[in-house]
């Protein structure tokens, strides 16, 4: 997952190994005064976390690597 625009990173809510449903929160961004939320897309496990609090992040950067679960 990646940031959709330039910001700083406020807040990682999982880490490596956790298991998340489709839409939780991984990662709140703030950007132009706003704060921006990251979901994950589907359910799966955090394979990664490349991003702490306070961090600038680019546009497109990589927050979060989730591995979609297999149904079977």
């Amino acid at each position: 997952l990646v940031a959709p625009m330039p910001g700083t990173v406020v807040r990682v809510v999982v880490e490596a190994g956790q298991t998340v449903a489709a839409n939780d929160l991984l990662v709140v961004l703030e950007a132009m005064k706003m704060e921006h939320r990251v979901t994950s897309p589907a359910a799966g496990t955090v394979a990664e976390v490349r991003v702490k609090a306070g961090q600038t992040v680019d546009g497109d950067e990589v927050l979060v690597v989730v591995t979609e679960a297999s149904d079977g």
